[in-house]
């Protein structure tokens, strides 16, 4: 009986031990998610009798990532979303030329934050890109928006010229980029050229002229299957993708019984944690080794890539790495096994290095010899020749 007792005992513990892990992982995978997101909005009195579609609206805010993250409050699930945009507008189309040439430019343009252009570094110089827009007709615009691929950091200076009655002008001269909407003053041109100078790889996933002279009606919203007596917390526009865990979804897209909610004030998340891969307390956006830590950030050779993702003797081994940042050595061999490798190690004795008690046998036998020479000394004084 007590061995029976004993063991539901520790079923029952297993039990609750696992559920309480379940349960930690679960708040820390919510926790990792909503950090992602910059905004958010709360739903907290919705006057319904039974689960109804609610449509959350978004007035004219400016969204940069159109990303979002229904977090029932209630429950702390997550639910399904669907975002919704209806615009009438004379939005003019835009091409696309880059200078390198690039196979997979149109990935820039084509609104889907999920695609991205590729523009790879040299080996030891900081990379540049020409990008060319052009439209049939002439665009406003006073700000660019770039958005990047995961863990990509900004391009370090961005220029831009437009084509303004034949003549190219600049209009944002070379400028440290540390956001990724710049503001310039309002232009018109139908060609416009940005320059950008990057010291890491650079992944575009989108490139945005925010046109200005557009005669648009624009609706948008976020469509949920709301619960009575639930409230909700609506999280957007992430500085990265963070995907949430959802269930099966409802028919959001139907347009019958849809229940608009009076417009909500967006907040300031508090928990947002701007992306930071390598942990080292410098933002993705800015850091110039963004794999690796360095929250020092030292270029020395000033070339917008940090010393420890540099490669300085160009062997093919980032200098963190390289255990002869200086000298090529690209099989790093170290025979003395002391962190150095052999081709920039200059210790003369590679014995006495490998092997490093062999210098304190010397020092054990020299204490040693010194003592019995001491003791003789001893001897011959207590008992002296007659």
């Amino acid at each position: 009986m007590r061995i029976k007792t004993l063991f539901l005992f520790f079923i029952a513990f297993g039990f609750v031990a696992f559920t309480v892990q379940a349960q930690n992982q679960m708040q820390g995978s919510t926790s990792a998610i909503i950090s992602a997101y910059r905004f958010y909005k709360d739903i907290d009195k919705i006057s319904i009798n039974v689960p109804t579609i609610i449509e959350v609206p978004f007035g004219d805010e400016f969204i940069e990532r159109f990303d979002f993250a229904i977090l029932d409050k209630t429950t702390n699930l997550f639910e399904p979303q669907l975002f919704k945009q209806e615009t009438i507008t004379n939005e003019t189309p835009v091409s696309v030329d880059t200078s390198p040439a690039n196979s997979n430019e149109e990935s820039m343009i084509d609104k889907n934050v999920q695609t991205y252009t590729e523009f790879l570094l040299p080996e030891s110089a900081q990379g540049h890109v020409q990008i060319i827009l052009t439209s049939p007709s002439a665009i406003i615009s006073s700000a660019l928006t770039t958005l990047l691929d995961d863990n990509v950091s900004l391009p370090s200076f961005v220029e831009i010229r437009a084509l303004v009655n034949g003549r190219d002008n600049i209009v944002l001269s070379s400028s440290r980029m540390n956001q990724n909407t710049i503001r310039f003053p309002r232009t018109e041109s139908n060609h416009w050229t940005i320059n950008f100078i990057f010291g890491q790889p650079l992944r575009i996933s989108e490139l945005r002229l925010i046109q200005e002279n557009l005669t648009q009606t624009t609706s948008k919203g976020v469509r949920f299957l709301a619960q009575p007596s639930h409230t909700y917390r609506i999280y957007f526009d992430p500085d990265r993708q963070a995907i949430p865990p959802v269930g099966e979804s409802g028919n959001l897209a139907s347009i019958k019984e849809v229940s608009v909610v009076p417009y909500v004030p967006s907040k300031n998340n508090p928990n947002y944690i701007i992306a930071d891969v390598d942990s080292d307390g410098i933002p993705d956006i800015r850091d110039n080794c963004v794999f690796l830590a360095n929250s020092d950030q030292k270029d020395a050779n000033n070339n917008e890539r940090g010393d420890a993702c540099d490669d300085f003797d160009l062997d093919g081994i980032i200098n963190a790495k390289d255990n002869c940042p200086n000298n090529p050595n690209r099989d790093q061999i170290d025979t003395d096994s002391d962190g150095k490798g052999d081709v920039c190690d200059q210790e003369e004795s590679r014995v006495t290095e490998r092997h490093v008690w062999i210098p304190w046998i010397g020092i054990g036998f020299a204490a040693l010899v010194l003592v019995i020479l001491l003791a003789l000394t001893a001897k011959g004084l207590h008992n002296p020749k007659e």
